[in-house]
């Protein structure tokens, strides 16, 4: 069984900090992760509500984990202010305790950012209980800025376990029209130049949100689409949307059964001593069953 810190995290849902019912609601739900909010999502004379709830629900979370309960939740993540801001450390010394797995860091530009919520981490976790370098860090790259150091930001500290691509506050710095068009091709090369920063620094990469809930075939699209440009997973912003992009980054039975007849020829070929591979109509090289290997393992890790 893979570790928690490693698994893959396919869907990752926001979840306002400062609604009580939601963060409850969101335990329950069959999503991956869940981002609890104080950052944008959450309006400024509603942060200290915000760290309040997320620190109770934290709470109540370590008591059934000290008490030996079976207990099936999403990771859970919470979205701080941004590093320098003034609400960020109070974020901080609300939030850092039993029950947290991770932190979502917002506008990040520099390796320095990074650190600087490593370093605090490092010094917060033993005064809590927590494992030191339990607590993982998802970078949101958002600016220009951020994408020209997305590598060496993805690399700054081991807790990176990935990327998270920032849409909104992307679009404004590139004065994108207000209106999507399609599967958000105006932001293809963001996206893209993400997925190679995050693949570089052998960390997760995991795509903005779909904003209208109505059209649900736009957000299959634009979940298929970005699994093929490389993402390892996908934000969201309401639980109707977990199936959906939960399915889209999960290997279909139809891939899962050609992976395993690819490795199968592979094998088959060696054994007879055949340098060159034929698999249907095309040869087989080593990159090929390599990602076979790497679908078969996925799907595995995913219990599928």
């Amino acid at each position: 069984m893979m570790n928690r810190k490693s698994l893959l995290i396919r869907s990752w849902m926001f979840v306002p900090g400062n609604r009580q019912r939601m963060i409850e609601k969101s335990l329950g739900v069959a999503v991956d992760a869940i981002m609890m909010d104080i950052e944008d999502g959450v309006a400024p004379n509603e942060k200290e509500s915000a760290r309040t709830q997320i620190a109770a629900s934290l709470e109540g979370v370590a008591k059934q984990l000290k008490s030996g309960e079976q207990l099936r939740t999403p990771a859970r993540y919470v979205r701080i202010n941004a590093v320098g801001h003034e609400r960020m450390r109070d974020d901080l010394a609300a939030v850092i305790r039993l029950g947290l797995e991770g932190l979502v860091v917002p506008k990040v530009e520099t390796p320095a950012q990074v650190r600087t919520v490593a370093e605090i981490l490092d010094k917060r976790e033993p005064e809590v209980g927590l494992e030191r370098g339990s607590v993982r860090l998802l970078v949101a790259i958002e600016s220009p800025r951020g994408m020209y150091d997305a590598v060496a930001i993805a690399s700054a500290s081991p807790r990176v376990i990935g990327l998270i691509f920032g849409a909104e506050d992307f679009s404004r710095e590139l004065s994108l029209p207000l209106r999507r068009e399609g599967e958000a091709r105006d932001l293809l090369y963001g996206r893209s130049a993400l997925v190679m920063a995050a693949a570089c620094a052998h960390v997760q990469s995991v795509d903005g949100v779909w904003p209208d809930l109505q059209d649900t075939e736009g957000l299959k699209t634009f979940a298929r689409q970005s699994r093929r440009i490389g993402f390892s997973g996908m934000s969201l912003i309401h639980p109707a949307q977990i199936e959906t992009v939960n399915a889209a980054f999960t290997p279909a039975a139809d891939e899962i059964e050609y992976a395993r007849r690819v490795l199968q020829a592979f094998d088959e070929a060696r054994t007879r001593g055949e340098g060159a591979v034929a698999f249907g109509g095309q040869l087989l090289d080593l990159p090929i069953v390599d990602r076979a290997r790497q679908t078969l393992d996925l799907a595995a890790s995913l219990g599928v």
